[in-house]
């Protein structure tokens, strides 16, 4: 497409109608121009495209894979599974005549009540970022586009749509926008997704210094920016601030404010331009569609127009599955499971599995596998009772009174279960949270389980202590009862395919391969956000800064259930030989950290190697930003055979061991040694060394606003400060008629050293408050001679 001349021949009218929605998930077609519409459907776990009406954009959609939710596939820690993901999502989105997949979620579980916790990686960005990379180059790499959300700042439900996150300069670059960062600059989105909420006063959808300076300017995104469903509140400052696309379809309001605007001067015919040239460049990178999806969503067929596809796609469903569940706990090996033993399986969450979160992500599965029909094809003599009834339906008002009373389940479900428990050699209970305890739109009230759950909990144990407890949730909960538990499996929300892969893990065939992409808490107290959460008054503070997730958690040196990185394997590895190196210096300083892991087991089996760096710990410290005592820095997912050993290899560059600094709005890295830790978890740390580094931290140009700390730490500064000062004492002893000729050189360098200590003990004063003060050594004319140095004159005047 020519999109020059195009533009060229489209009318005001046309390249306006162009930058909104035709409807809920269609853009506009120009079909004289030869301008199709573009099919978008949401996509984090699966594709979701409508099958007939829908109320508010959600409904019944058409039979696709529900993969694992992105909860879950985080802690594959695994890259080249999530690309594997990626592409087998963009094959069945082409089936369907979807354009552009809705994802990935990029959010940072800031909290861990936030009800779409299920929909978002990780509480790290470096984890974050390059899993969502690797999903969205191989979606894109099939031909199918992404839009990574919800940019940003978008960490709870509660109020979602007006909220003002309110974030310093330096948390926002290293905690919630570097995800996105790593994404759009390696994995090049063709599309990105304006959050709802508010930054710092100003709505994401509505944000120059979001869309513009951050997004188009420092990281250099070429791509179309689009809203979330309904993020819009004033469309001509959108179009001005950089946002592209507003969906869902206004009515044509959009259309008519971007007119006002334009009519106003709010907006340019050149911003529209613009606009619409990103539009018409998403619309000519797509490739023809083919298929039964290349009508409209009630005529796309159903996704088993290609059995071959959807059953390639089930398969690997089940392998992610098994890939990401995360053995938490497992005394005595009780797990993999004895072949010939006899087993209980207990809780109504085998059989009615909860396998996806609720929302616009909900994927209607092709075929779905429930952990008891799975069990029970490898198990036939295993004994089943559900031990509690499920709600049903995600509502925020049942959901509280399920959750938080007390022995809503009947006894006699109970009873039953106890008693199939004490017949069986293994119990195995399935506890989770109910679909109503967390979705899009409303946060979480509490990380507990439901208390029938524990209650059923406690009457298997005392029947049966050899229990496995499996785990179905989308965000963490709290596990004060796993301390009587002997082995643990957090399987999350698995996907369609969850029951086959619990299976796999619980009786042997596959290594547990998770490892906990988020902290599990001890309690709701501990945790970073607890006192800024939710907000008031429309505004959340997110007061605890940079310290979010392990960073907190580590930092303050709280007690943490289970730690991030944590997971089991039936296995195990050992880590040894590390060596550190740096080649370079200054600004193209680079750390190298090699180790060798091995399979120490008598299995195969998997592990994540993870790097974490801790900056300087001097005295020199004191005196900077505060820093997290570790941060993650790279991780290696490996797989190994018995005995087998691997050599892995990690690069630093001066930005991966950076803070960002507000002043110059630069990355800057601190001189000194930088602790380098290797480990299976954040608290699990096997080998350490240090690396120094040179820094690369600018020095703030000085003025009469700096403050005398600041100058005494410049050496020429202190050294002329100091002599101003000493000049203008002698001035002061001649005046008053006093002898300064007899004094010695020895005695003027104990006077300067005296002055330099007394300036010392006010050394965060400006030097021009100090001069404002009676009797003050600094003058009014001694800060112009202080400035005229600064511009090189010497003081001369």
């Amino acid at each position: 497409m020519d999109i020059p001349a195009v533009l060229r021949d489209l009318s005001l009218e046309d390249k306006t109608a162009l930058l909104s929605g035709a409807g809920f998930w269609e853009t506009v077609a120009l079909p004289g121009r030869g301008i199709r519409p573009l099919v978008l459907s949401d996509g984090p776990h699966g594709v979701r495209r409508p099958s007939g009406e829908a109320v508010l954009g959600l409904g019944e959609s058409l039979p696709a894979t529900c993969f694992p939710a992105e909860c879950a596939t985080a802690c594959s820690w695994d890259r080249s599974l999530l690309a594997e993901l990626g592409a087998a999502v963009a094959r069945e989105a082409r089936l369907q005549g979807v354009d552009v997949l809705l994802g990935p979620g990029l959010n940072i579980k800031r909290t861990p009540l936030c009800g779409r916790n299920f929909e978002y990686f990780s509480e790290d960005p470096l984890l974050a970022g390059e899993l969502g990379a690797a999903w969205t180059a191989a979606v894109q790499a099939a031909g199918v586009g992404t839009s990574p959300k919800h940019f940003a700042a978008n960490n709870q439900e509660a109020d979602r749509m007006r909220v003002d996150a309110v974030v310093d300069q330096r948390t926002l670059h290293e905690i919630y926008l570097r995800a996105f960062e790593i994404v759009v600059r390696t994995a090049k989105p063709w599309t990105i997704m304006a959050a709802y909420n508010k930054i710092n006063g100003l709505h994401a959808a509505e944000n120059p210094w979001l869309l513009g300076e951050v997004l188009r300017g420092t990281w250099g995104y070429e791509g179309a920016v689009m809203s979330d469903w309904g993020a819009v509140t004033n469309r001509a400052a959108a179009l001005a601030a950089g946002l592209d696309l507003e969906m869902p379809s206004s009515g044509g309001l959009g259309a008519r404010e971007i007119t006002a605007g334009l009519d106003a001067g709010m907006v340019t015919e050149e911003q529209i331009d613009t606009a619409a040239a990103r539009i018409l460049r998403l619309v000519d990178r797509m490739p023809p569609r083919t298929g039964a999806g290349t009508g409209t969503a009630g005529a796309a067929g159903t996704a088993g127009s290609d059995a071959a596809v959807y059953a390639a796609s089930h398969d690997l469903a089940r392998r992610a599955a098994a890939a990401s569940m995360v053995l938490l706990k497992n005394d005595g090996g009780l797990l993999p499971l004895q072949a010939g033993g006899s087993v209980a399986v207990i809780g109504e969450l085998a059989r009615t599995p909860r396998y996806q979160g609720s929302g616009s992500s909900r994927v209607n599965p092709v075929r779905l596998v429930s952990p008891l029909d799975a069990l029970q094809h490898d198990l036939p003599e295993l004994l089943f009772e559900p031990g509690y009834a499920l709600p049903a339906g995600p509502d925020p008002e049942s959901a509280t009174a399920l959750v938080s009373q007390p022995g809503a389940g009947p006894a006699d479900l109970m009873e039953t279960a106890a008693a199939a428990a004490a017949a069986a050699g293994t119990a195995v209970v399935f506890l989770g949270l109910p679909d109503a305890a967390e979705s899009e739109g409303y946060d979480r009230t509490t990380l507990d389980l439901p208390d029938e759950q524990l209650e059923l909990l406690t009457a298997v144990l005392e029947a049966n202590p050899r229990t496995v407890v499996v785990l179905s949730n989308g965000g963490v909960v709290t596990t004060a009862w796993a301390q009587n538990v002997p082995a643990l499996l957090e399987a999350w929300l698995p996907g369609e395919a969850g029951g086959s892969a619990l299976a796999d893990v619980l009786l042997g065939r596959t290594d547990p391969g998770g490892r906990l992409a988020e902290t599990i808490p001890v309690r709701l107290s501990d945790t970073a956000a607890y006192s800024n959460y939710p907000g008031e008054n429309g505004t959340v503070r997110y007061g605890e800064g940079v310290l979010v997730g392990y960073r907190w958690y580590d930092t303050r040196q709280l007690e943490v259930a289970f730690p991030f990185g944590h997971g089991l394997s039936f296995t195990s590895f050992g880590y040894t030989d590390l060596a550190i190196r740096s080649t370079g210096a200054g600004g193209d300083q680079q750390v190298h950290v090699e180790l060798t892991v091995t399979n120490t087991g008598s299995r195969g089996g998997s592990d994540v190697v993870q790097l974490y760096v801790g900056a300087p710990d001097d005295d020199a410290a004191q005196q900077r930003p505060l820093r997290p005592l570790r941060e993650l820095r790279g991780f290696e997912k490996v797989h190994l055979a018995p005995g087998e050993s691997r050599r892995l290899s990690f690069s630093l560059d001066p930005r991966a061991l950076s803070r960002f600094d507000p002043l110059s709005m630069s990355w800057v890295a601190d001189a000194g040694e930088y602790r380098i830790e290797v480990g299976a978890s954040s608290r699990d740390l096997r080998l350490a060394g240090v690396a120094a580094l040179d820094g690369t931290v600018p020095e703030p140009p000085l003025s009469t606003a700096s403050s005398i700390q600041e100058w005494l730490a410049d050496p020429a500064a202190a050294a002329e400060l100091v002599s101003a000062l000493t000049a203008a004492a002698r001035t002061g002893m001649e005046a008053a008629g006093r002898d300064s000729a007899g004094q010695d050189s020895g005695g003027s360098m104990d006077y300067a050293g005296g002055l330099a200590a007394s300036l010392a003990l006010v050394g965060n004063m400006p030097l021009n408050r100090m001069a404002r003060f009676p009797g003050s050594p600094i003058t009014a004319d001694l800060l112009k001679q202080l400035e005229g140095w600064l511009q090189g004159t010497g003081g001369d005047q």
